[in-house]
């Protein structure tokens, strides 16, 4: 075997100084990779395991009817408060000029009670009056008896007539009570049978104006189920409205993930749609109360002899930023790559406080209410003898009255603007 060369084998030989490099780059390599690990990826957690999700806003009547028109079509837009559907009016508008007629009937009525009370009022005064004539006259004629001027008979009369204008003062005193009992401490416009009526207005409009089905939000229509005549009637789907400006993501970690993340975290997402060119930006809104497998229509059954750990993966929700949602939209159901930097884990891992404010609510129903009011105000101010402006405003205050005392309801929809 011949001796290795002097050049293969010296320090400063070509070979050596190579592996030298080699080395010395392995090891910057190396460092480089431990301080990344140690300033960025132990901060860091990602999945591809993430979906766009929101709201899918069901559009659904409140009263049965025949569908006369439908006002937007599937992947079509729409603003909030455009009809979606129609329903036929005719039945709906037949009631509701019932309950007109009928409550301008009974503010009417009530007119008629209140003058009355004034003419049951000036009986009684007239009897009194003839009770009074009566008594005196009785007691002209007791002084005359006694001294034998007048007849026993005629004193008689006189004490028969006290009596009978007695009886006639009594029973004209106790019709003006049994009125005044329907009209005292009322209003015209404030009397239980005018609010019963104004009710009965109230609701006969409301199921008017229900043939009318708004969007409650602006979003695009999505799943059409509805035809032309068909007979629909309360709570059934006719169609999805989507709003896209509110999506979210929900992305499913590892249970080995979640222990370094907090609510409202920093995160990086992409879309499979743009690919990596496009990122957003959000934060951690919350996690889901299980893990994916709990909420499965078949959950897992692991009391087997044959049981397989599996790591389970818990839904985090991200919140995206709205502004870049609106330069790059995203549909339900699109794949993202999510990273969220775990630095910060000074807050608690769960929320420790209860959200009071209602995360959806919509405006579009409740300007039907306003128009039932302003329509029961004007039946009956149209209806009123005069001072009908005093009435009106005794109307007003009746009804806001009333509605302070009933507990409001909610509806827990999506409102524009709103997130979830």
């Amino acid at each position: 075997m011949n001796p290795p060369s002097q050049d293969t084998t010296s320090a400063g030989s070509p070979r050596a100084r190579l592996m030298l490099i080699a080395a010395a780059a392995c090891l910057a390599v190396g460092v480089a990779c431990a301080l990344y690990w140690a300033l960025v990826l132990r901060y860091s957690e990602s999945t591809d395991d993430a979906y766009v999700n929101g709201n899918i806003v069901q559009i659904t009547p409140q009263v049965a009817g025949t569908v006369v028109a439908i006002g937007a079509d599937d992947t079509q837009l729409v603003q909030t408060g455009s009809v979606l559907v129609q329903l036929d009016p005719a039945d709906a508008r037949v009631a509701l000029e019932q309950a007109e007629a009928h409550l301008a009937n009974t503010v009417r009525a009530v007119r008629g009670l209140f003058a009355t009370s004034g003419e049951l009022a000036a009986a009684v005064r007239v009897r009194a009056s003839d009770l009074a004539t009566a008594e005196q006259d009785l007691a002209r004629r007791e002084h005359l008896a006694s001294s034998g001027a007048i007849s026993a008979e005629e004193l008689q009369h006189a004490r028969d007539a006290v009596t009978g204008a007695r009886a006639a003062l009594l029973s004209a005193q106790q019709l003006l009570a049994a009125n005044a009992a329907r009209v005292d401490g009322t209003t015209i416009s404030d009397h239980p049978e005018v609010r019963a009526a104004a009710a009965g207005v109230h609701s006969a409009y409301l199921a008017y104006a229900r043939t009318r089905l708004p969007a409650p939000v602006t979003g695009y229509v999505a799943r059409r189920n509805v035809q032309l005549g068909q007979r629909v009637s309360p709570g059934s789907v006719l169609m999805d409205v989507v709003p896209l400006q509110q999506v979210w993501v929900d992305a499913n970690f590892k249970e080995l993930q979640i222990a370094a993340m907090r609510v409202g975290q920093p995160v990086t997402l992409t879309a499979d749609l743009y690919g990596g060119a496009v990122r957003y930006h959000g934060r951690v809104a919350g996690f889901s109360a299980g893990t994916g497998a709990s909420f499965a229509l078949l959950p897992a059954q692991n009391a087997t002899g044959n049981w397989i750990k599996v790591v389970q993966r818990v839904p985090v929700r991200i919140e995206l930023d709205p502004r870049e949602l609106d330069a790059h939209p995203l549909q339900i159901g699109l794949s993202m790559r999510v990273e969220v930097d775990t630095r910060d884990r000074s807050g608690p891992r769960l929320p420790q406080v209860a959200s009071t404010a209602a995360p959806y609510r919509t405006d579009v129903f409740d300007a039907v209410d306003r128009d039932a009011d302003a329509r029961v105000d004007a039946i009956i101010a149209a209806n009123l003898a005069a001072n009908t402006a005093v009435h009106r405003s005794t109307a007003a205050r009746a009804r806001a009255s009333r509605h302070a005392a009933l507990p409001v309801a909610r509806e827990p929809l999506v409102s524009t603007g709103t997130r979830r």
